[in-house]
């Protein structure tokens, strides 16, 4: 394992054309639980606009054709274990369609509601603070990217990060788009998570975790990073009941977009240092504290008001 850099890195290449640069920007009035659009490919240039749009890839093995069941719809993603999206089965189209014709193995989506971790948002309940405390474990940035990436790939269930679209991640983070943390201890790496950064909105993809814990530590370190360097929210995509335990909320999709709208050409800068774990919870420390006085504020004041 890299001891890591503390060089926070360039602005990300830009692909180039995208097939989304035809297609209309998501509109308020557009369906939250049916694809916004099928097909394309899973090139740099087309994941980087479906991104930029608040737009993600959920393959589909349904026939072209063929209906958008309950089986193979997008249904709440846990971050923290790996996911059940169908495989892709090719990349043999090259236009974008707003229905199935002829196409229906990649689909992509735009739910509403949109779940979201706002920045410093993010919970650590007392057992996580205690293991946080106590534990040797070290993070960094984007040193291990692949192997984070074929981690989220395995378990005992089928997962959507299939070899295509892994190398697919891969080349965003040549790129400078896609992103991973680490959790160490030693040189074992325990925990991760990776995902697409869009200025300043993370699109948190998928976790992993071989230690009790090390995935929460995954999210609670990235946060901290992302946070001081302009950071907004964390995209979820779906709020599961452990998102949910996480600090995860629902908002109006229209409300996420137009965030992302204002700072998707944001340029953020995260630090790529191999960081104790130990920090974490001297900052959960911290934000405990000031919530507490926060809300003794808000009793005060409802106090003074009666």
């Amino acid at each position: 394992m890299s001891s890591g850099s503390t060089d926070p890195g360039g602005t990300p290449r830009h692909p180039g054309w995208s097939l989304w640069d035809a297609v209309a920007e998501v509109d308020p009035a557009d369906p939250g639980d049916t694809p916004f659009a099928f097909g394309g490919d899973l090139s740099p240039a087309t994941l980087v606009g479906a991104y930029r749009r608040g737009v993600f890839p959920w393959p589909l093995d349904e026939p072209a054709g063929g209906p958008t069941t309950a089986a193979n719809a997008p249904g709440p993603r846990d971050p923290a274990a790996t996911g059940t999206r169908p495989p892709v089965l090719s990349r043999d189209a090259q236009e974008l369609s707003r229905d199935a014709r002829g196409r229906a193995d990649i689909a992509w989506w735009s739910p509403d509601p949109r779940g979201v971790l706002p920045i410093g948002g993010v919970r650590v309940p007392e057992s996580l603070f205690k293991r946080m405390r106590a534990c040797d474990w070290t993070t960094t940035l984007d040193q291990a990217f692949a192997d984070v990436v074929h981690n989220c790939g395995q378990g005992t269930r089928r997962t959507w990060i299939t070899t295509e679209l892994a190398g697919a991640y891969q080349e965003l983070h040549r790129l400078g788009w896609a992103h991973s943390i680490e959790v160490w201890q030693d040189d074992e790496l325990i925990g991760g998570m990776f995902g697409v950064l869009v200025g300043a909105v993370f699109m948190a993809e998928s976790m992993f975790h071989v230690r009790t814990d090390a995935s929460k530590v995954a999210l609670v370190d990235f946060d901290a990073r992302f946070a001081p360097v302009g950071g907004r929210l964390v995209d979820v995509q779906f709020v599961t009941a452990h998102a949910k335990s996480m600090g995860a909320v629902e908002i109006p999709r229209v409300r996420f977009l137009t965030v992302l709208r204002q700072v998707r050409d944001a340029e953020v800068r995260l630090d790529r240092g191999r960081l104790p774990v130990t920090r974490l919870a001297e900052l959960a420390r911290q934000a405990r504290k000031a919530r507490h006085a926060q809300k003794a504020q808000q009793v005060q004041k409802a106090e003074q008001a009666e």
